[in-house]
């Protein structure tokens, strides 16, 4: 027999080359059957080494890698066994501009819809006694808004990862995941809650010079009880969402994060505007209730520690996962302060009322691309550990923005979708008379300037963000959404006050501010 059967490919290995002996057996998914000993003897009746090509095609992460990778196909459908193979056609892009802009539209549209729903309630409630008496209340604002930025969103990153890699596909793997993380934002959600009241009281009381313990440990309370409520709320809404998204083909990707924040703004500001209404009406004749309120909840604290701890997929973050989300909650708290200084000021009327949608617009699509970044990267290797995709130091926007690989292309198509999406939302706001202010020309031109460049300042820093972390061996899906969905607070509270200051200035808003 001759040596033409040298090489055969199996997609089993990656590039290893093994010695074959009679009684040796290579089997094909799809011959499903072994080799004959006698294929793989030589001339002389010796063994042969076997070349075994490199295939992606394994189990678990073939997957993502025909929704993300753009050659994400071109190993596992070959039939040539030739010695000297070719370079390769690439394969077409398993997710063009179209594919993108279809899935992230509806969620986007729904996440947009809950932030107004968020700014309408945040109009409301500005007037009510708790907003007018506590007007700490409106730094927490903010920050526990960002928790979905901190904590469900990264959630929703983290299982979208691990469903696209398979880490969710048998009942075990799918409870171990689901009790894990549950247990690991209701630990993080109770610290958070609680380090985001000292901020506000610590905020509020620099300015002013003014203290009261019973206003702080009111703030507590509802910081902390809003922030467990809310985590819980929604923690059990993404498992379902990401669930429902593999089960019908979607990537998680493009669809988790939109939703975790249509609900997540509505759900956090009705519940804080609720338990801290709830808890002030209690202060003067029950006065034991807010301090057994927070006791309460960071009593509960162990039994989550422990069960997060007991788990090998949280228990790496339980423990170093802590420095993005208070960082994060700190520079949220900073919009709040702005917030808290603009939003009694006759000269800003109706920012209350956008500040919601334009912060949670520009975390909902920054959130979005840095998932997509970071499971591209985990198709690849593990953090740290990517040649192929090495950390940019500092991108280009060229690169950022027109280069032809798929995330540049993601980019495009939510920096694209802000000016349509905001009319929408504006438009809504107006027919609904939110914030008592009429939508003129010179309005919607500073406002979407202001947006716009939250938008594109927040891609670019993504961009870089999610590589930098991969390359410092960090995981970006625990790390990086808390950084940008708080830095989109940040920049988007400052420009729509730079915006209002400017209009206010010129006169604009002079006679659209209603009573």
């Amino acid at each position: 027999m001759t040596s033409k059967l040298e090489q055969k490919e199996t997609p089993q290995a990656n590039g290893a080359v093994l010695p074959i002996v009679p009684g040796d057996c290579l089997s094909s998914p799809e011959r499903g059957q072994c080799a004959e000993p006698a294929d793989f003897l030589g001339p002389d009746g010796t063994g042969v080494e076997v070349v075994v090509l490199e295939s992606r095609a394994n189990a678990k992460g073939v997957r993502e890698e025909d929704a993300l990778l753009e050659n994400g196909s071109q190993s596992n459908e070959s039939d040539d066994t030739s010695t000297d193979r070719g370079p390769e056609p690439a394969s077409p892009l398993k997710e063009t501009s179209f594919s993108i802009g279809l899935q992230v539209l509806f969620p986007f549209l729904l996440a947009g819809f809950g932030t107004v729903a968020a700014g309408m309630v945040l109009d409301i409630v500005q007037h009510w006694d708790v907003f007018k008496y506590v007007t700490e209340v409106f730094i927490l604002v903010p920050a526990l808004l960002g928790l979905k930025g901190n904590l469900e969103m990264t959630l929703a990153s983290r299982l979208s990862t691990a469903a696209n890699i398979g880490q969710m596909d048998t009942p075990k793997e799918l409870w171990k995941m689901i009790t894990g993380n549950m247990a690991l934002i209701q630990v993080q959600a109770t610290v958070v809650g609680f380090l985001a009241s000292i901020a506000a009281v610590v905020f509020g009381w620099i300015p002013d010079g003014h203290f009261s313990i019973d206003h702080a440990v009111l703030l507590c309370a509802s910081s902390v009880a809003t922030a467990f409520i809310a985590s819980l709320v929604l923690g059990m809404i993404m498992i379902g969402v990401i669930i429902g998204s593999r089960k019908m083909g979607i990537n998680p990707d493009n669809v988790a994060t939109p939703i975790a924040a249509s609900l997540g703004d509505l759900i956090t500001l009705a519940l804080l505007s609720g338990i801290s209404w709830g808890l002030y009406k209690e202060l003067e004749s029950k006065a034991y209730v807010n301090p057994l309120v927070c006791a309460f909840f960071i009593s509960l604290l162990p039994i989550w520690i422990v069960i997060a701890k007991r788990n090998s997929a949280t228990r790496e973050v339980l423990y170093s996962g802590w420095e993005p989300v208070i960082i994060a909650m700190a520079i949220s708290s900073v919009g709040g302060l702005i917030l808290d200084r603009t939003v009694s000021d006759p000269n800003f009327a109706g920012m209350a009322v956008f500040t919601p949608v334009i912060n949670g617009v520009g975390g909902n699509l920054v959130a979005v691309q840095a998932s997509r970044i970071s499971t591209y990267l985990h198709m690849s290797g593990v953090p740290g550990d990517s040649p192929e995709t090495a950390p940019r130091k500092c991108p280009s926007p060229c690169s950022t923005f027109f280069s032809s690989d798929v995330n540049s292309r993601s980019a495009r198509v939510l920096f694209l979708l802000v000016v349509p999406g905001h009319l929408v939302f504006l438009y809504t706001i107006s027919s609904m008379q939110g914030g008592h202010t009429t939508l003129t020309l010179i309005f919607i031109v500073f406002y979407m300037t202001a947006a716009l460049l939250q938008v594109l300042i927040l891609l670019y820093i993504a961009d870089w963000m999610v590589h930098w972390m991969w390359g410092r061996d960090l995981d970006p899906d625990n790390f990086s959404i808390p950084y940008l969905t708080a830095l989109g607070d940040l920049i988007g509270t400052g420009l729509l006050a730079l915006s209002f200051h400017v209009l206010w200035l010129i006169g604009d808003r002079d006679s659209d501010v209603g009573d």
